[in-house]
């Protein structure tokens, strides 16, 4: 279906691809891997768009391939006006109106001949679409996603996480050769989470998949494309395997890599020293013996191993405030809020955060969570109230919010006050962005790489209540642990708003649960019980989380060329995958 060979492709800032290559067979589900800003997205727009990119190399697809496919960003408000059944089922709905229109057109017109042959022009589309069951289907999948009790809802009223499934089922029913989805699991809540899962693996035909997401990198695919450092791997199989797989090969050789450079470092020196002996000597056996050495070098370069190249890029994020931090001071209070769109989310609820309290806020999509925290960063409701002196930083899952994606990251930062090019960098380096992308407009960003510029620009804030609506979406594994690190070193208050079952448990001390329009605190033993009997089986999340550290030690492992640490680690973690 697509064949992709020795492909190479640039940005002026930037090189993303060099000369990869993979093909996708029909049927096929693929995850496509790889840390924030490798150019996932971007090779996934090039094979849709491939006219408009100057590449190097050679792209082939399918002919007449109808490609499906659902961003990574949510855009539901050209649709606002139209129910669920509608949104869905709009291109059937569309040509069987056209057709009944021709039936009408044809009891009056003469030219009947042009009237059939429009009529069968439209059925053979309305068939391809699976037309003649084109309700029955839509029922079927939004039994499937568990919202057909949303079907004749306005779209309007859908959560941001219903309506990126919403759209997910839209496009599968479209009935595409090759269905591409750019991070459908960001923002979906447990449940949601679950029924995004059933609905790629009821799938039939060939999926594109890019996500960070381990459920559904453990349980819906079988291949694995994974981009990094510029280059591609491809495997036929699971992501356990694969996962396990690399890092063997990795240690393998790496481990052959260094002994190769030790050889070509020893004899290096013998060369040097022959090459004083010849010159200091005039001894005509020392030169022939220099250019048998040399000769030998230039084998052993030609023969050496590459070194598999290890992604540990890991942002250093930093949080810090430099308030005092009374533990018992109350540093927010929420009395009675209330708060209705079309009708009530929240009804009188009432909580306080004290200075140093970490806390989740947990409830299923579309129950306002970040309504009330957006309304607790804007600070002009009466039922909101805070300590004197507070300052709070806010990190949006509408990025734009809180990024000038017209400027590049260099004016980005220079109108927060920082003075100069040097200055700017030596900041934002920590959080990935190398000198050359100074100078990028921060809507060629990606997901992950705008969320990390929110955390760069929350660092310079030093506010003692944090806001994060969440903060870990779009983030690859490298980028959440280091997260998960500084949110959990830092000194002041947190809010934050998160569907990432680790990040909550790892960081937060309790949890806020928006139920039936108010709100309860929860402790984390509590919140895990209630996980673990609604979404995840208990056994999976605990080993899910023993694996992923022991992914990362033998990745640090790797990194600092200590082979037998990482052959024992592997060790593990092949007992540990028996177990799932």
């Amino acid at each position: 279906m697509i064949n992709v060979d020795n492909l190479s492709y640039s940005f002026p800032q930037k090189d993303l691809f060099n000369h990869i290559s993979f093909t996708l067979e029909e049927g096929q589900h693929c995850a496509f891997i790889g840390v924030s800003g490798s150019g996932k997205s971007t090779l996934i727009d090039l094979i849709m768009n491939s006219e408009k990119y100057m590449f190097e190399g050679d792209l082939e697809i399918t002919p007449d391939c109808r490609i499906g496919y659902v961003s990574q960003f949510i855009e539901p408000t050209q649709t606002k006006d139209m129910t669920v059944f509608e949104y869905i089922g709009g291109p059937c709905i569309g040509l069987q109106n056209e057709l009944t229109a021709i039936c009408t057109e044809m009891e009056t017109s003469s030219d009947i001949e042009a009237l059939l042959e429009k009529y069968q022009e439209t059925l053979d589309a309305f068939e391809a679409l699976g037309g003649d069951d084109f309700e029955s289907n839509i029922n079927k999948k939004l039994n499937l996603a568990d919202l057909m009790n949303h079907k004749d809802l306005m779209v309007s009223q859908l959560s941001g996480g219903e309506f990126k499934l919403v759209q997910v089922i839209k496009e599968m029913l479209s009935n595409p050769h090759l269905m591409i989805m750019d991070e459908p699991d960001v923002f979906l809540d447990f449940e949601n989470l679950n029924a995004l899962k059933n609905l790629i693996n009821a799938h039939k035909g060939t999926l594109l998949v890019i996500t960070h997401n381990r459920y559904l990198l453990n349980y819906c695919f079988n291949k694995i494309i994974h981009l990094e450092n510029k280059e591609l791997q491809e495997f036929d199989g699971n992501y356990m395997d694969y996962n396990f797989s690399l890092l063997e090969k990795k240690i393998e050789l790496q481990e052959l890599a260094q002994a190769d450079t030790e050889a070509i470092e020893r004899n290096a020196q013998v060369i040097e020293k022959l090459r004083t002996a010849a010159t200091n000597l005039a001894d005509p056996s020392k030169g022939k013996s220099l250019k048998a050495r040399v000769k030998l070098q230039e084998r052993l370069e030609a023969r050496r191993i590459k070194a598999p190249f290890v992604y540990i890029k890991e942002p250093a994020i930093h949080l810090v405030t430099d308030h005092e931090t009374d533990p018992e001071t109350t540093i927010l209070k929420v009395t009675d809020f209330s708060v209705a769109f079309e009708e009530i989310l929240l009804e009188n609820v009432s909580f306080e955060i004290k200075s140093t309290d970490k806390v989740a806020i947990i409830g299923a999509n579309g129950t306002g969570k970040t309504t009330l925290l957006r309304e607790i960063f804007k600070n002009d409701h009466p039922s909101i109230a805070f300590n004197q002196g507070t300052e709070v930083a806010y990190l949006s899952q509408r990025q734009g919010e809180m990024l000038d994606e017209s400027h590049t990251i260099l004016e980005e930062f220079l109108a927060l006050g920082f003075k100069n090019a040097d200055e700017v960098l030596s900041h934002v380096i920590n959080y990935g962005f190398e000198e050359e992308m100074l100078y990028q407009r921060i809507e060629a960003l990606s997901g992950g790489e705008k969320n990390l510029l929110q955390l760069a620009k929350i660092a310079t804030s030093h506010a003692n209540l944090l806001l994060l609506d969440e903060p870990t979406s779009h983030l690859d594994t490298y980028s959440q642990l280091a997260l998960e690190k500084a949110l959990g070193n830092y000194n002041g208050a947190i809010l934050m708003i998160s569907h990432d079952f680790y990040s909550i448990v790892n960081c937060m001390d309790y949890a806020l649960i928006i139920d039936d329009k108010t709100i309860r605190k929860i402790s984390m033993r509590k919140f895990r019980k209630m996980i673990y009997a609604s979404h995840f089986d208990k056994d999976y999340l605990e080993l899910e989380q023993k694996k992923k550290a022991l992914e990362t030690k033998v990745a640090l492992a790797l990194k600092d060329n200590d082979f037998i640490r990482a052959k024992i680690l592997c060790d593990d973690l092949e007992a540990l995958i028996k177990l799932f």
